[in-house]
This record gives structure tokens, C-alpha cells and sequence, in this order.
């Protein structure tokens, strides 16, 4: 019952979270990588000792490709700049291994022009869309017997509240890293969102439905609130160790993966923390204001 009696505190840190994460997209929007607004990213390792960040920058300066450039492992770098053709790419290696003098290793290249960056920002926009209604008519298919004291469609409205809680949050924390540390937004951004959403609305679900179990088998006279504190008692357990169980998996690809797989885990860990917050200490809870506030209403 501790989470229904401090609904409203978890409801007014919800709100402080996601007001914070809206108004650092606002102010610094995302970073967005080659996959959406078209470019050319290239990494290298050099053999010996690299050169440093700052002499690289000045070097490829002449060349006008607006290039942002990360160090990366040891020895490597990764460059990211306008799309470039074979000319301009063969005199990007020339400047990077200083006409021969170096020996580099070429571990990737791609270059996406910008009518194809566009069309897979709008298909990942569209296909975010496309699963949170997805998912409220399948709680509301699943939920359709349950119409006292909250309707089934108010699940499905409680859960897209809870599910866009944890896409704004990590969508927030990634344009502060984009702002200060040049984290980029890329397709496996999306990807990672993706299965956030998937992750969350197993969670909120699980408790959802012991919600219904608990209401065939409670009395007539027993509060909601009640019931819905019990069924989160009885959940908490499991959502904790399946989430902490994730989580440690997550933390050993962060710290061991690549940089691709360390971005990609860092959305995970943050969304599934945010998700497992909104699945105890939001969806649920408001389930009991929706409830209290049609009784309120009823007595008018």
C-alpha cells in the first residue's frame, strides 16, 4: 500500500523527470546521426601510437567536410562528416595517414545520402506510432471483460501514459550526452526504444493483470485502491529481479561492447529503469486516481 498512499509524490517526480528530459530536447534537440540526416562515418586504427585528437582536426580542416571526430578504443578514431565520394574519401586517408608517413586500418565506412536519411527518420517516427496503438488495442482486447471500476480502454490509456514516460526519459538524458559528449541518435536508438516499449508493457502488464484476478476474487465492499495495492505487492518482487537480472547483462555490454553496442545499451539500461519506475510507481497508481476521480464525479 506504500506505492498507492504516495501516489501523488511518485506522480509529481514523474512529472519533474519528464518536464526536465522535455525541455532538453527542446533546448538542445537531438544529435542526429548519419542514418536520419545523411553523411559519411569512417573509423580507423592506427598501428602505432595515433596522432593526437587536435592535430587530426586541424589536418582535415583544409578539406571543408564539417567532420566531428571521436577518439575510440586505443588507437582509433571516428569521424563523421558531410557525404563524401571516393575522391574525397581518398583524400580524407591521405591527410589521416599523413601522405603514407602512418599506417591505419579502415574498420568501417558508410555514407547515406539525405533523401535516404530522411525516409528512415519518418519510418522510425511512424513505426514508434504504429506499436503504442498497437499495444492499446491489445490491452483493450485483453481487458475487455473488465469494465467496473475502471473500463478497459482506461488501461490501455494508463499504459501509453506510463510507455511514453519511458521514451521521453532516455530521448532526454540522450540530448544532454548529445549536447556535452556528442552522443549521436542513429537507428539503433530507435531499435533500442523499440524494445523498451516491448519491456515496459510486459511489465505494467503483468501487474494489470493480477489487478483482474485480484477483482474477480475480492469482495463487493473491498476498495479499489486496496485492491490494486495488493497486486502490486504481490508483483514487485518479480518485477525488481527481472529487471536487476536484465540490467547486469546490459552493464557488462556497456563496459565490454563496442561503441555501437555500448550506445545502444545505454538506452536500454535507462529506458528499462524508466520502465520499471513507470510500471510500479505510475500506471498502476493511476488506475486508483482514474477510479476515485469517476467517484467523485458519479456523486455530483
Amino acid at each position: 500500500m506504500f506505492v498507492i498512499k504516495y501516489r501523488k509524490f511518485f506522480y509529481a517526480l514523474s512529472i519533474l523527470i519528464v518536464a526536465a528530459s522535455i525541455v532538453c530536447i527542446s533546448i538542445w534537440g537531438l544529435n542526429v546521426g548519419i542514418d536520419f540526416k545523411g553523411g559519411s562515418i569512417i573509423e580507423i586504427e592506427y598501428t602505432g601510437t595515433r596522432p593526437s585528437q587536435e592535430s587530426i582536426i586541424s589536418a582535415i580542416a583544409p578539406l571543408e567536410l564539417t567532420a566531428s571526430i571521436r577518439a575510440t578504443g586505443e588507437n582509433g578514431y571516428i569521424i563523421r562528416m558531410k557525404a563524401i565520394d571516393q575522391a574525397e574519401k581518398t583524400e580524407l586517408m591521405d591527410v589521416l595517414t599523413q601522405n603514407g608517413a602512418l599506417q591505419i586500418t579502415e574498420k568501417r565506412f558508410d555514407s547515406i545520402g539525405p533523401l535516404l536519411g530522411a525516409e528512415a527518420l519518418r519510418k522510425a517516427i511512424v513505426s514508434i506510432i504504429f506499436v503504442l496503438l498497437a499495444i492499446v488495442f491489445f490491452i483493450a482486447f485483453a481487458f475487455r471483460k473488465v469494465s467496473e471500476p475502471v473500463s478497459s480502454w482506461k488501461y490501455g490509456l494508463v499504459a501509453i501514459i506510463a510507455l511514453a514516460h519511458d521514451v521521453i526519459v532516455p530521448t532526454g538524458v540522450f540530448a544532454v550526452l548529445g549536447h556535452f559528449l556528442g552522443y549521436e541518435v542513429d537507428t539503433l536508438f530507435v531499435t533500442a526504444l523499440l524494445v523498451v516499449l516491448g519491456f515496459s508493457i510486459h511489465d505494467t502488464i503483468v501487474v494489470f493483470d493480477r489487478v483482474r484476478e485480484n477483482l474477480k476474487n475480492a469482495s463487493n465492499n473491498k476498495p479499489f485502491s486496496d485492491i490494486v495495492g495488493e497486486s502490486i505487492n504481490q508483483t514487485f518482487t518479480r518485477s525488481i529481479n527481472t529487471s536487476m537480472t536484465t540490467l547486469l547483462a546490459l552493464v557488462v555490454l556497456y563496459f565490454v561492447g563496442g561503441e555501437s553496442t555500448q550506445h545502444f545499451s545505454l538506452v536500454l539500461i535507462i529506458g528499462i529503469v524508466a520502465g520499471t519506475y513507470s510500471s510500479i510507481f505510475l500506471g498502476s497508481p493511476l488506475l486508483v486516481t482514474i477510479e476515485r476521480f469517476r467517484a467523485r464525479k458519479g456523486k455530483k
